[in-house]
């Protein structure tokens, strides 16, 4: 069940991690909480799809918070239950009150991942499926800048019909958070789900748009809700034509059934601005272009409404908090002015890792403009300079190319500690398609995170 959204609650920093790294890279979404208060909040806001739950915490033991949501009848996904001092008789207690599984610390990953996949596996009807359910960890303000509030008014009349949507804009820029924004505005009964371009790949293509008896395909699992398309220009050939074949007909058949069924959600594209030009190139299938671009609209860079560029820093600021424990540190006046100022060309991804950057780097009291100007230095200065790139241009295009990702991922990996979840977040990858690229370029990240700390 990839994509499905796993809370992991435990007091030890270590532990939290490195399992939420483990599931991240094998294309779950991830929460985390340290204790009881946290987890309560998670769950009732996450809505997750499996929980981890350590039994001993400080403020509450597991047994007792699962005992919580059983009685009030919360509990609407599968627990599996830690602990480095399980007894057969809290194993027989867990079980009795909900649990699906029981593990040992310490953990052994195989088993861990095994009893995951079991459990969501168990606990997913076949029909319905909610395996691609977009999950959104936050609720990442829109803005109140004039651009996005012009754009927020043409996504409430959007969602007041069923016609495709085309969110256009650079990378980082929001698409996905509009995508979400549209979707709870129209008070569909159904799910958001998000395409998963690995997934629709190769003969996996077809059983994962339509089904088949082993699986629901996309279309069914967001029935009466929105399937959402990060990137479409990404899609092959194969899966632009069989789109645009649903599009047209408005009805699809899942393999091995004669019977049609009709097209019950909402299309919703994210796209990069220069689509039309993809296009006009015959590199992306000018029909199915037409069917969804029927509402177009592009949602702006953040350098062209840094009016809300406050109003980000401060969330995040706050989220970061609450979900890694860093230390909450308010951003002066004359900082929020200076980064209102910057021309953000990593958008809002770019934002969110700057603030991370702050607070990790940080010590106590207000975050000053003299840090964010060396915040901001630094990272200019990391970027690879004209004169530093590497002289490729005599090989053969593939061999230039997969120089130069392996420079590339190499440089990031290094900056990013090895954390193929934190490269992630900054190259913009997909975590399971950037662990496959780095295994193609023959790349070890925890050999390149240990040359990181050597230099």
């Amino acid at each position: 069940m990839p994509n499905a959204h796993i809370l992991v609650v435990d007091d030890e920093p270590d532990i939290r991690e490195l399992v939420g790294e483990i599931l991240e890279d094998e294309g779950y979404t991830v929460s985390t909480a340290p204790d009881g208060e946290s987890a309560r909040a998670s769950f009732a806001n996450d809505k997750p799809d499996l929980v981890l739950l350590d039994i001993w915490m400080p403020d509450i033991d597991g047994i007792s918070l699962l005992k919580e949501w059983s009685e009030v009848d919360a509990l609407k996904c599968p627990v599996v239950m830690m602990s480095g001092h399980g007894t057969l008789e809290t194993a027989v207690e867990a079980t009795r009150l909900g649990a699906h599984d029981f593990v040992q610390k310490p953990l052994s990953l195989a088993k861990l991942l095994a009893t995951v996949k079991s459990a969501l596996d168990a606990h997913t009807p076949a029909a319905g499926d909610k395996q691609a359910r977009q999950r959104i960890s936050h609720s990442e303000p829109l803005g109140n800048s004039p651009p996005m509030q012009l754009l927020v008014q043409k996504a409430e009349q959007a969602a007041r019909h069923d016609s495709p949507v085309l969110l256009l804009g650079e990378a980082g820029s929001g698409r996905e958070t509009m995508a979400a924004f549209i979707h709870k505005t129209s008070g569909a009964d159904g799910q958001l789900v998000v395409f998963d371009h690995i997934q629709a790949s190769g003969q996996g293509l077809k059983p994962y748009l339509f089904g088949n008896s082993k699986q629901s395909g996309v279309f069914d699992q967001a029935r009466m809700g929105t399937l959402y398309i990060p990137e479409v220009q990404r899609l092959g050939a194969d899966a632009q034509e069989l789109l645009r074949l649903v599009l047209e007909s408005g009805q699809y058949q899942a393999e091995g059934n004669q019977a049609s069924q009709e097209l019950a959600c909402r299309i919703v594209a994210g796209a990069c601005a220069e689509l039309d030009e993809l296009v006009e190139n015959g590199r992306f299938d000018d029909q199915l272009y037409y069917r969804l671009n029927v509402l177009p609209m592009t949602v702006p860079a953040l350098r062209e409404r840094p009016e809300d560029v406050p109003e980000l820093v401060r969330h995040y600021a706050e989220w970061f908090p609450n979900q890694e424990e860093l230390p909450y540190r308010p951003f002066s006046i004359s900082a929020l002015n200076r980064l209102r100022n910057h021309s953000w060309p990593g958008n809002i991804r770019e934002l969110r890792n700057l603030v991370r950057r702050l607070l990790i780097l940080g010590t106590e009291g207000e975050v000053s403009i003299a840090e964010v100007e060396e915040a901001l230095r630094k990272h200019a200065t990391e970027l690879p300079s004209a004169a530093a790139r590497p002289a490729s241009f005599d090989l053969p295009l593939r061999e230039a190319r997969e120089q130069f990702e392996r420079e590339y991922l190499v440089y990031q990996l290094r900056k990013a500690g090895g954390s193929v979840g934190k490269l992630s977040e900054s190259v913009g990858m997909e975590r399971t398609h950037l662990y496959r690229k780095l295994r193609s370029l023959g790349i070890d990240p925890k050999e390149v995170g240990r040359e990181g700390e050597s230099r």
